[in-house]
Parts: structure tokens; C-alpha cells; sequence
């Protein structure tokens, strides 16, 4: 046994479990249940070509030269990021702790009761903070947030707005120059006319909608935001204010001055740089907007014994359900990001976080006066932590090289300087010597900060803000580390049992993936720096791009989009630049197959596309006669298909070739949803079967882990004809030569965790890539096969067997009063979390194993779902007081001393023997959606406010 290969570590069952597993499946070898499971036309005929794997050991000295190559210096560069101080306590217990960063999204309220109470301390930071009544549980990156501003405030114009035709939306030129460029990227599609202009000088016409402002201004300025908004409610215009999180700590709440909308960044609270990305962007407004806005939010509610429970509320207005009446395709957040600054809040308090803010501002204020006796001009009025210096920049840029300190430079004439947590008082006098040297004055030298304050009278804060408990109590290490802790035990993750969530893929997240994310030289590099001093980044980024595009067989990549619905977004975006290039604006036609993701008719109505559904055969294939029907009806006006392969039945379609090739010859280009590319890499790929581009998860397929529902990275790949128009970024040159707009805030997306991917396949190879797409294909015909007799699959290949995934029909288990989702509240009870319910068939289970469980954790699964089969076969109808309808079963319940039902203690919490020893309890019973959406509470409020309602 070769315990130095990466691949014997991340492929779970061992090499006589496969035999076994081969053997119940009913086949002689794994290349014949490969045979049988793939069609051969769309077989690679040769292996990828990718660096041979190394090991563990290699592959993290390899990492830590590469990070050497990055250069951490100084930053003062502002523009939404700044160095950050991360409190070593949620380090080691947050960032670095699988309990939170392998755990998924919490559809499963009753087993992820700590990571919602996280997100709903990082909702009502937000809510104080911002001045707003509502807010979401974090959106990918500020500039995004920024975008889903306006697309919400031109959903909710006016009746009269609409019907007037009102399409403009105000832009303040003091605007951060990523996020106009993500503005301009999600205007044009829906029909929105950005006017960008001096907000002093703004008319407030009647033909504007909305308005945005930047709070502070990209330059450090800040503006008087209240007069702006007092004006446009008088002119039934709705404003948008980004503002900077930690201003707000001395600047005055937006929504405290009638802003309708504030968004913005946490990265400022403790999370690192990374090159642009995690971080947490937040999104507040009013309540009235509650069914219009974008993301997640966590709301309050009770359990069935009435006890205050947490979960994912207005869940009917999601975008899989509302699909191409989505106002937005974003259905992920920044979970992980969004609890450690949420934990940043709780950690600092109200009184740390006046004791940050303060500092940044007197350091920049006392730095402003050093510099005015020096004889230089600060052109800021009113400032909070960034200075704009009149200066010759090329003088400037050449010192502070020297000095390793790196500054903004928006013209030959200006510097700005933006202060962060970080600075020190001798950082302030290097500052200071910087441009002394400049004018080879003698430097000052400060013994102390000034204490003045530099903001205009009227926008100072005077509310309160963080003034409930969870805020005040847990300022010692010991206190927070025992609160993170009581917050992960409430929740399941990879670190308990296997998360078989169909479609969603929760692998294994390697330590030695993730292991490099903590060092400081791959974390503390500002997105916008020289790229000399990112030599480590853009060489492993580059190499991450030409791995992509290998597996993928395409021409190029682009690692920008954050998300897989950016992904979505990007892709379509490509193919239309790429269509009118060519004069064919009127392409506008986008065929979905009706099992298609939600997302995807989401995102071709945000990308301006019409969406004409195709049907699916009984066998839930799609129907391909319905689909040449439709493509040569609307040949002429055809811009693309988008399709998922394998499909999201769990099946490799045999006529994939043939689809693709109707919509080519109707003139269209084939968008492939990558959400199932762990069933592909290594055996076929996107570029064979036909499509011209494809997004990928890399926090499913390459192995970043959900975070309880992001950080996610979803890169397109694109063929040769689309690879001109990959987007750019207006600060750094990325992107093809034709580049469409920004998809994302920063060049490369999220780049810090795009190394969990290029380890992953660095250490994996191209046989061990290959190899992990075999076990995944093995693993999921295993439980197929295993569940046979208990549980029907309701689709199959043609010769009857599974891709990676499959889905499990328990419709007929109405008939003794069972739903799926009793299944998946008894599973709990079980040690597991549910496989997918009801996607993308109502009703049943989609189960997706990895290729990194093992034999014997699948056999306790399936065990666990033939016992629960047991269990329904013993209820009737008529019988509600019965295990599944009651579970699951929490610890209060069991140590009870009453028990009122029919069945035993052990029965409810110990089914089978391997539960006894390593038992996971879930905190509270089945939890009340309803009540929880009739009574919206999304902060952490007392309880008397909804235990009366």
C-alpha cells in the first residue's frame, strides 16, 4: 500500500471493498461497470494531460515556495479591501475547523441550529450597523451586492414608474470603479440606463428610479448622503448606499437617513484579503422588500414543543421554485466568511469595535495633519479612514516601493491613503517619511494619535448599535471558544457522517487542501497590487486555469465568477457578447429542459435571454423530438440551450451528442451546467460532448468545501470562439481581448480558496481525477444497488445503472401517511443528514455518495434508510403518532419524564446499534416554517417578540 498517494487518502473504499461492492452491483470489473454506465461515443480516447500527482508532503512544500513569490507589503490601497487583524480564536476554531467548513447549507434546520443562530448574529450586526429592518444572510462580494440593489429597486418601482417605462438608475462617479463595471455588466440585460454623474450636480429627474451612493467615496470622501436621499423621496427615487461596515461604527446608519437599500463588505471584520476573495458582502433594506430581496435569510420560529428554533425563512420565494420569475439567480451565500465576521462582532462587542474604529480614524487624521505641515494638500473635507493627497504619484510610487508600502494612485496627481485595523503608530510615521523624502523635508515623527474628528456635523453615528447579549458577554478567548463550540455541536457535518446531497457533491475537503489558506502570504495580499508582488497568485492561478481547461477540453477559463450562479451568469453573458459580435443581437432565445437547476432560468432572464422550456421524456431524459421542434421553430432568434450532463436525474444521456449538434445547426452555442462534473472528469468532458462552454463547481467537483453554504468558486470554460470575451476587471487586466464587463468584484473571483482546487488536483493527477470520477460512479450504483427492493430509483441508464447519483422514489409511501420529508427528519435520528428532498422531482430523495465515503459508512447509510423503510411499512395513514412523523427526537425529549407515544426510548433515538456510539443530537424538534414566515423576525431579538405572535 502506497500511503504516500494522495489518492489512497481521498477515494474511500479500499481496494478489497471494491471487489464486494463490484460483486453486489452484479458486474465482474469496475471498467465494465464503467462501460455500462457511460456511452461510448462520448469516451476521452486518451488521458488528461496533467503533472504527475505528488504527494501530501511534496505538494505542501511546493505550496509554501509558491507562496514566497508573493510579497506582503504595506497596504494602504483601500477600494473595498483592507488588511484586517483575524482574532486567533475563530481562526483555529471557524476558518480551520471542519465542523463549520465541511457543514452544508441548512435546508435542515433542526441539525443546523448553530451555524443559523451564527448567521442571524451576522443579520442583526448588519441590521444595527446599516439602520435597516431586514437582512439577508450575506451575498457574494460588495459589488454583486451592489447589482442586486438595483435589480431589486427597479422590481419594486412604482406602478406608474413601470408603466411610464422609468429605466434610469443614478450612479455616483464616487463609486468603487468594480463595482461600476458589475453595474454596467447587469444593467444592459434588463434594460436599465446607468447615468453616472457628481451627486451634488443630480437632478433628480422623474425619469430615474433609484440611485446609489458610496459611503465613504472611493477617494475617502464623505459626502452628505442625508440631504441626497431627503431629495430623492421627494422626487420618488430610491436609494442605494454602499457603505464601508466599519465606518458605520462613526458614521451614521443609511437607513437612519430613509436609504432604502444599504450593501456592502465584512471583510473588514478579521476576514483576510486572499487576493479579492471570500469574503462576505451584506445586503439590508426595508421589510417591505422582504419577498424582492436576494440570497438567504434566517429567520426565528418555534419547534413542534414551541421552543424558539432557527431556520431558512421566505423559502418558497427561492429562485429553484420562483425559476424565470427570479428577479435574481442568487441562491448561495458566504456562510463560512459571514460567521467569522459575524464572530468578529460578537468578539469586539460595541465597545471593541468603537475602540477599531477609532484608532483607523484618528491614525488617518493625525497622518493628514503630519502631512499638511509637510506642505502637502488633503482634498477630503470629511473622512474616515482614507486620505486623497494632491502629490506627484510617480515620486511617491518610486519611494514607498522602497519602503514596501503600497498606495493608490487614480492619476499623476493623487494619492490616496486608506488606514486599516492594522496600522500602527510607526506605520504612520513610515507613511509620513514616505513623503517627506518627496519633498526632502525633515519627517515628522508622532508620539501619539490625534484625537480630532474629521467627520461632518450631522453624519456623526448617535445610535446604538450591537446592544443585545450575545454582543456583550463573550469578550474573553475562553468565553468565545466555548460559545463556537456549543454552536458547532447543534450542527452535522462531514466531520460526524456522510452528507449524500445529490447534486451538491460534499467530498472530501483534504486538510492539506485547506491547510494554506491560514498562511500569511497567500492571505494578505490585496487584489490590486502590482502583480509583481503576486508572482505566487497568478502563477497558481494560471496553472489552475490550464488544469480546467484540460479536464474540460476547452480553449480557455476564467476563474472570476464566485458562485455557481455566477457561473450561470458569466457563461450566458459570453455567448451573447460572442452573438452580437457577429450582428446577431437578435439571439436572444435560451431552450431549458423543464429538469433543468432553478438557477439556470434565472440567470438567462438576468442575462436578457427569453427562456422557451423543452420537455422530458418519461424515462427523464430530455425529449428530443420536443427539442428539435422548438430549436428549429426558433432557428433564427436561437442564442443557446443550457443543459446539465450527467443529467440532473442522475443519468448519462446517450443522445447528448445529438443535442448538441441540433442546437449548432440551429445556430446556437450549448451552455453545459457543470454541477454534475464529478461524474465526467477523466472518462468525457464538456468540450467532447459538444458544448462551447461550461461552468464548474469548485466547491463540489474540486473539492472546496460548502461552508454551510459558500465560499463557492464557479470558473467557466469556454471553446476557442468564446475565449476572447472572458471578462475583465477595470483595475487589473484580465480576460479575453474582446472582454465583456465584470462578473465579479475582484480580478480572479475568490482567489484564496481557488488553491483547495489546485491541490486537489495537483496531488490527485490525472489517474487519480480519473479514478475519483470511477469510485464516485461505483460508490453510487453500490447504494442503488443496496436499496433495491426497499426503495425504487425512478431513472436509470439504458442499462440500468446510475452515474453518480441517483434519485429514490418514496411517492408511494403517501399511502401510510409518509412525505419525504418525514424520511428526511428520521434520518437525523440516524446520525445523517437527508440526501436532496424533492429535487428535481417532488417527492423524492436524489442521493449522491462521493468518492471519498467509504464502504462502511455508505453500508450504515443504506442500513439506516432499509430500517426507516421498515419503519413505514408498520404505520398506516390514520397513525400520525408515529416515529418518522415525530422525529426527529431530541436529547429533551428522551430525558423527559414523560413519554406519551407508542414506541419505545430506544426505538426514537437508538434504531440501530451503531448509533449508540457516536449519537448526534439534534437541539430541537421539527421547526414551524410557517409560523416562522407569518411572524418574520430575521435579527437576534428578545424573545417576547415572537413567542406572542
Amino acid at each position: 500500500m502506497n500511503t504516500n498517494a494522495f489518492a489512497l487518502r481521498h477515494i474511500g473504499p479500499r481496494e478489497e471493498d471494491q471487489k464486494m461492492m463490484l460483486e453486489t452491483i452484479g458486474v465482474d470489473s469496475l471498467d465494465q461497470l464503467i462501460y455500462e454506465t457511460i456511452p461510448d461515443d462520448i469516451r476521452l480516447q486518451k488521458d488528461l494531460k496533467l503533472a504527475a500527482p505528488m504527494t501530501e508532503n511534496e505538494y505542501l512544500n511546493h505550496i509554501h515556495e509558491l507562496s514566497n513569490k508573493n510579497k506582503v507589503y504595506k497596504t494602504y490601497i483601500g477600494l473595498g479591501y483592507h488588511p484586517t487583524i483575524l482574532p486567533a480564536v475563530i481562526q483555529r476554531n471557524i476558518l480551520e475547523n471542519p465542523g463549520w467548513y465541511t457543514a452544508y447549507t441548512p435546508y435542515q434546520a433542526e441539525i443546523a441550529q448553530g451555524r443559523l443562530e451564527a448567521l442571524l448574529n451576522f443579520q442583526t450586526m448588519v441590521s444595527d450597523l446599516t439602520g435597516m429592518e431586514l437582512a439577508n444572510a450575506s451575498l457574494l462580494d460588495e459589488s454583486t451586492a451592489a447589482a442586486e440593489a438595483m435589480s431589486l429597486l427597479f422590481a419594486v418601482r412604482s406602478r406608474d414608474q413601470k408603466k411610464a417605462g422609468v429605466n434610469k438608475f443614478f450612479v455616483s462617479e464616487l463609486i468603487l470603479p468594480q463595482t461600476l463595471s458589475l453595474l454596467e455588466t447587469r444593467a444592459l440585460p434588463i434594460g436599465v440606463e446607468l447615468v453616472i454623474g457628481n451627486e451634488e450636480e443630480f437632478d433628480f429627474s422623474s425619469n430615474f428610479f433609484g440611485a446609489i451612493l458610496q459611503y465613504p467615496g472611493k477617494d475617502g470622501q464623505v459626502t452628505d448622503i442625508k440631504t441626497f436621499i431627503e431629495k430623492a423621496q421627494l422626487a420618488q427615487i430610491k436609494v442605494a448606499v454602499a457603505a464601508d461596515i466599519l465606518s458605520l461604527v462613526k458614521l451614521e446608519a443609511p437607513g437612519k437617513f430613509g436609504a432604502d437599500v444599504v450593501v456592502g463588505t465584512t471583510q473588514r471584520f478579521g476576514v483576510p484579503m486572499g487576493y479579492g476573495g471570500p469574503h462576505a458582502a451584506y445586503f439590508a433594506t426595508k421589510e417591505a422588500y422582504k419577498r424582492d430581496i436576494p440570497g438567504r435569510i434566517i429567520g426565528v420560529t418555534k419547534d413542534t414543543n414551541g421552543n424558539r428554533a432557527l431556520r431558512m425563512a421566505l423559502q418558497t420565494r427561492e429562485q429553484h421554485i420562483k425559476r424565470d420569475k427570479a428577479t435574481s439567480n442568487i441562491c448561495t451565500a458566504q456562510v463560512l466568511l459571514a460567521v467569522m465576521a459575524g464572530m468578529y462582532a460578537v468578539y469586539h462587542g460595541p465597545k471593541g469595535l468603537e475602540f477599531i474604529a477609532n484608532k483607523v480614524h484618528h491614525s488617518a487624521a493625525s497622518l493628514a495633519a503630519a502631512l499638511e505641515e509637510l506642505g502637502y494638500k488633503q482634498l477630503n473635507t470629511s473622512f474616515f479612514d482614507t486620505l486623497q493627497i494632491e502629490a506627484k504619484s510617480k515620486k511617491i510610487k518610486s519611494i514607498a516601493k522602497d519602503h514596501k508600502v503600497n498606495f493608490f494612485y487614480p492619476n499623476k496627481h493623487t494619492v490616496t491613503i486608506s488606514i486599516n485595523e492594522t496600522t500602527s503608530l510607526s506605520d504612520v510615521n513610515e507613511i509620513i517619511e514616505i513623503f517627506a523624502k518627496a519633498t526632502k523635508k525633515k519627517t515628522i515623527k508622532l508620539t501619539s494619535l490625534e484625537e480630532t474628528n474629521h467627520i461632518t456635523e450631522g453624519l456623526e453615528r448617535t445610535s446604538d448599535f450591537l446592544t443585545l447579549d450575545v454582543f456583550n458577554k463573550y469578550h474573553s478567548e475562553t468565553e468565545l471558544m466555548r460559545y463556537i463550540k456549543s454552536l458547532e455541536r447543534k450542527d452535522l457535518s462531514l466531520n460526524h457522517s456522510m452528507i449524500s446531497l445529490g447534486s451538491c457533491t460534499m467530498k472530501l475537503n483534504a486538510a492539506a487542501e485547506m491547510l494554506p489558506l491560514s498562511w500569511a502570504k497567500w492571505a494578505n495580499i490585496h487584489p490590486f497590487v502590482p502583480a509583481k508582488q503576486a508572482k505566487g497568485y497568478l502563477t497558481m492561478l494560471k496553472s489552475l486555469e490550464d488544469q480546467l481547461t484540460e479536464i474540460t477540453g476547452f480553449a480557455g477559463t476564467s476563474l472570476q465568477p464566485n458562485s455557481g450562479a455566477q457561473g450561470e451568469f458569466a457563461g450566458l453573458m459570453v455567448i451573447k457578447a460572442y452573438h452580437e459580435s457577429r450582428g446577431d443581437h437578435h439571439r436572444n432565445i435560451c431552450l431549458i429542459p423543464s429538469s433543468a437547476h432553478g438557477t439556470n432560468p434565472a440567470s438567462a432572464v438576468m442575462a436578457g435571454m427569453k427562456v422557451v422550456v423543452t420537455k422530458s421524456t418519461d424515462k427523464g431524459n430530455i425529449d428530443v423530438d420536443d427539442l428539435r421542434e422548438k430549436a428549429e421553430l426558433h432557428k433564427d432568434n436561437l442564442s443557446c440551450i443550457m443543459v446539465t450532463y450527467p443529467s440532473t436525474h442522475g443519468v448519462y444521456e446517450s443522445a447528448i451528442k445529438e443535442i448538441t449538434q441540433i442546437i449548432h445547426d440551429n445556430g446556437g452555442q450549448v451552455y453545459m451546467d457543470g454541477a454534475n462534473m464529478n461524474a465526467q472528469v477523466g472518462l468525457t468532458n464538456p468540450g467532447n460532448i459538444g458544448a462551447d462552454v461550461c461552468h464548474l463547481n469548485l466547491h463540489k467537483t474540486f473539492a472546496i468545501p460548502h461552508g454551510g453554504g459558500g465560499p463557492g468558486v464557479g470558473p467557466i470554460c469556454v471553446a476557442e470562439q468564446l475565449a476572447p470575451f472572458l471578462p475583465g476587471n477595470p483595475l487589473v487586466k484580465t480576460g479575453g481581448k474582446k472582454a465583456i464587463t465584470a462578473i465579479s468584484a475582484a480580478p480572479y473571483g475568490s482567489a484564496l480558496v481557488c488553491l483547495i482546487s489546485y491541490g486537489y488536483i495537483k496531488m490527485l493527477g490525472a489517474e487519480g481525477v480519473t479514478a475519483a470520477t470511477k469510485a464516485a460512479i461505483l460508490n453510487a450504483n453500490y447504494i442503488k444497488s443496496r436499496l433495491q427492493g426497499s426503495f425504487d430509483t425512478l431513472y436509470s441508464g439504458e442499462c440500468g445503472r446510475a452515474a453518480h447519483e441517483m434519485i429514490v422514489d418514496c411517492r408511494a409511501f403517501k399511502a401510510n401517511g409518509i412525505e419525504v420529508t418525514d424520511i428526511a427528519k428520521r434520518l437525523m435520528d440516524y446520525g445523517f443528514h437527508a440526501p436532496t428532498v424533492s429535487f428535481p422531482v417532488a417527492g423524492t430523495l436524489m442521493i449522491e455518495p462521493t468518492e471519498s465515503e467509504s464502504k462502511e459508512e455508505m453500508d450504515r447509510f443504506c442500513d439506516a434508510m432499509i430500517s426507516i423503510k421498515n419503519e413505514i411499512d408498520q404505520v398506516t395513514k390514520d397513525d400520525t403518532n408515529n416515529v418518522l412523523k415525530n422525529a426527529p427526537h431530541t436529547m429533551e425529549m428522551l430525558t423527559s419524564d414523560e413519554w406519551l407515544f407508542p414506541y419505545t426510548r430506544e426505538e426514537a433515538a437508538f434504531p440501530l446499534d451503531y448509533v449508540k456510539h457516536n449519537k448526534f443530537w439534534p437541539t430541537v424538534r421539527r421547526v414551524d416554517d410557517a409560523f416562522g414566515d407569518r411572524n418574520l423576525i430575521c435579527t437576534c431579538a428578545p424573545i417576547e417578540e415572537y413567542m406572542d405572535a
